[in-house]
């Protein structure tokens, strides 16, 4: 019991900052909160002698698991539950809650909640454990299965949206279905001139390492680089829905080799990740989908 005792309390001490992180990548006090919850189910059930860094353990379990739950929205399209700031949150008085009003003095406000809702899950969760939280790149390339570098691209993306710099996602899966199955066929047929009309002229290709020593360039950019790279290629590729938008998958056996995260924006191709590591396609929420 008294074991049981004192790893409630160091939990307890964790508790407003891991609601604070939750919170920001969730958009939700409630769904923060179920977050926050499943790590003390998690961290109750762990052997926690091997845990050197109690606190960096709980912000990566509720990092997980608020981003499973952002991708099971996005899968969905569904609005976060109460999008909204909650009022306890807007303004506070003397008196009130501690936990709260240590959430209130480093909360986001309303308009910030209505930019992040328009980011990928990935690059939701990059941006606040990096931005928001300072946790390194290393660290959130592991929670989102993709390497630093990419973490970090992940960051630099969501950092442009925010700030008004960047192309928004487009939010409906049947335009992003559309944009994909067109720049498959025309990568199936070599139709270089269709591929490119496709692309953003600044468009940017990451392949993480595994890709890389499968013959891919670490990094491509402008649209007629990346059309070159895939023209006449992609026969065995299929439209996917990952992490609830829709990019490109290649499978054998109906395992995952390479994927191909897009990002469309007014129905052009403005970024893909092309993705090859075992431990980075185990971790995408990824269903092939029907022709």
């Amino acid at each position: 019991m008294a074991d049981h005792d004192w790893l409630v309390d160091r939990f307890e001490a964790h508790r407003a900052h891991l609601r604070a992180v939750a919170y920001r990548m969730l958009g939700s006090q409630g769904e923060a909160d179920d977050a926050v919850q499943e790590a003390w189910f998690r961290l109750n059930r762990s052997d926690t002698t091997d845990i050197e860094n109690l606190g960096g353990w709980l912000t990566t379990v509720v990092s997980r698991v608020s981003l499973d739950m952002l991708r099971s929205r996005a899968a969905r399209r569904e609005e976060p539950a109460g999008g909204t700031l909650p009022d306890h949150l807007e303004s506070t008085t003397s008196g009130s809650d501690p936990e709260q009003e240590a959430m209130l003095a480093d909360t986001v406000g309303s308009a910030l909640l209505v930019v992040l809702d328009t980011l990928s899950p990935a690059e939701r969760l990059a941006f606040v454990l990096h931005d928001m939280f300072a946790v390194p790149f290393d660290e959130i390339g592991t929670i989102v299965g993709r390497s630093s570098n990419a973490a970090k691209q992940l960051a630099s993306r969501a950092r442009q949206k925010v700030q008004g710099k960047g192309p928004m996602s487009d939010a409906d899966p049947a335009r992003q279905r559309e944009v994909v199955d067109a720049f498959l066929a025309a990568s199936r047929s070599g139709d270089f001139d269709a591929l490119v009309a496709l692309l953003d002229p600044h468009i940017v290709l990451v392949a993480d390492s595994a890709a890389v020593g499968m013959g891919s360039p670490e990094e491509v950019r402008g649209a007629a680089a990346v059309a070159g790279t895939f023209s006449g290629r992609a026969l065995a590729a299929q439209a996917a829905l990952i992490d609830g938008a829709v990019g490109a998958v290649w499978a054998v056996g109906g395992r995952p080799k390479v994927a191909w995260d897009f990002t469309i924006s007014d129905g052009k191709v403005v970024h893909i990740d092309m993705l090859a590591a075992d431990d980075s396609l185990d971790d995408l929420d990824l269903t092939i989908l029907e022709d």
